[in-house]
């Protein structure tokens, strides 16, 4: 199969010191910082990221069959920094699915390992290019 390449970009302006708006090519919005209350900072984002995009894949394979009763995703990783490259290491993504009683929630249930290592293996993005390692360049204009 030949290589499908699109386009992503999303920008970022700073507000004030710490609080950011970062926006994607269709206008969506998200304000997010470390000094912005209530809101998550940039390594919350990418855990978010990764369980979104994995919990996206479930959920897409899944509820065709029965709408889920429960789902629940949760992710949790060390931060490490110190003396080291700051990173996030054991990143661990938990969902807790339910699914009604009957033959529909016996399908969507029977989907969701195979779902979940769609996810892991090929479908998610985020986690893939984590996992892959993919270099990041920071420059300036």
């Amino acid at each position: 199969m030949a290589e499908e390449i699109t386009p992503k970009q999303v920008t970022l302006t700073r507000e004030a010191e710490g609080v950011y708006v970062a926006r994607n090519m269709d206008g969506a919005e998200y304000r997010f910082g470390y000094n912005v209350d209530g809101a998550l900072g940039a390594v919350e984002l990418l855990m978010v990221a990764i369980a979104g995009c994995s919990a996206t894949d479930l959920d897409m394979m899944t509820s065709r069959r029965a709408e889920p009763t429960k789902f629940d995703v949760t992710a949790t990783a060390e931060k490490v920094g110190g003396s080291t490259p700051a990173i996030l290491r054991d990143i661990e993504v938990l969902f807790d699915v339910a699914f009604p009683e009957g033959e529909a929630g016996d399908k969507a249930r029977a989907r969701v390992g195979a779902a979940l290592k769609a996810a892991e293996e090929r479908t998610c993005t985020v986690s893939r290019t984590v996992a892959a390692g993919v270099p990041v360049t920071l420059k300036t204009t």
